[in-house]
């Protein structure tokens, strides 16, 4: 009898091809919305792949008492109970380094689309008006200073392309001593928090949710940010106060600002960030590009058939 694969999220079709010889593959990117109809699929299933938004948490657990592997189509891990997973003897694989290029990407351009500050003029420019003169006190990134909260694959990679920008990094990762190797090979200062925030231009986030990192950019600290600097978020909404960010970009001392996670995905309607100013939301996509899907999808078809079929 093959064993069967459900995917509930959306998978590059390429690498849902690879994954039907052998197997009984079910492709059901809608389910991630439909969580009574995905617990009621779960029966008998041994492989599932998901992305963020399918909460793979001790009900659905229950329901898929056959598991026996979970491929996760991107990095965070937030939205899968691991340690039920490690006790019941479910491989969780994560894509690292499969999105990273494209959150890189993401990044370093959309720091630079901040500080320049004038590309959010197309419906006055359309209707007649002429900005120029507001328009024209943008800042170029050449030496204004990046400052990566969190210094794993991703915000390497962000370092080197910032650094093609010609633009300074320095970075803060409780998690790196101060004489790791990493920083040396950059090139990239370790600084702590404080400090960052105080010296950075561009703020960037790389970093999981967890009980230290929640709400992390505060009220105080996004007071203690250098004044006009931007922030762009693409690690998880929970890092940031939405509240206060809305606030302190109302109030000019944050002078821009680009959030693709949020505290609830969807964004709900009525949120503190509706029309802020100088804010860039994007839908959870800064890992999500034609090639970075490619590759991440692959991954994990592969992963997943090796671990099938590997299992007995």
């Amino acid at each position: 009898m093959m064993k069967r694969i459900c995917i509930s999220e959306f998978m590059d079709s390429a690498a849902v091809q690879t994954l039907t010889p052998g197997f009984d593959v079910r492709y059901e990117p809608g389910w991630v919305d439909k969580r009574a109809d995905l617990l009621e699929g779960l029966g008998g299933v041994h492989g599932l792949i998901v992305r963020n938004r399918t909460q793979v948490d001790g009900a659905l657990l229950a329901a898929a008492s056959h598991l026996k592997v979970i491929g996760r189509l991107g990095v965070g891990l937030d939205n899968i109970d691991v340690e039920s997973c490690r006790q019941r003897g479910i491989r969780v694989i994560p894509a690292y380094g499969a999105n990273a290029r494209s959150v890189a990407e993401y990044v370093v351009t959309t720091a630079a689309v901040l500080l320049r500050g004038a590309y959010l003029s197309s419906a006055e420019v359309a209707a007649g008006k002429w900005p120029r003169a507001r328009l024209s006190d943008g800042r170029e990134a050449l030496d204004k200073t990046l400052g990566l909260v969190g210094f794993g694959d991703i915000g390497r990679r962000t370092a080197a392309l910032a650094k093609a920008f010609g633009m300074e990094v320095i970075a803060h990762d409780p998690m790196l001593s101060a004489d790791d190797p990493a920083w040396s090979a950059t090139g990239v200062r370790c600084v702590g928090l404080d400090e960052l925030l105080a010296q950075a231009d561009a703020v960037s986030l790389h970093v999981p949710l967890v009980d230290a990192t929640r709400n992390l950019l505060d009220v105080g600290r996004l007071a203690s940010m250098k004044p006009g600097a931007v922030l762009i978020n693409t690690a998880r909404g929970g890092v940031v106060d939405e509240a206060a960010l809305a606030d302190a970009l109302r109030a000019g001392h944050v002078g821009g600002a680009a959030l693709d996670v949020f505290g609830h995905e969807p964004l709900p309607a009525g949120s503190p960030l509706a029309n802020a100013p100088n804010l860039i939301l994007t839908p959870h996509i800064g890992g999500v590009t034609q090639e970075a899907n490619a590759r991440v999808s692959m991954m994990i078809a592969n992963e997943v058939r090796k671990t099938l079929e590997a299992s007995t």
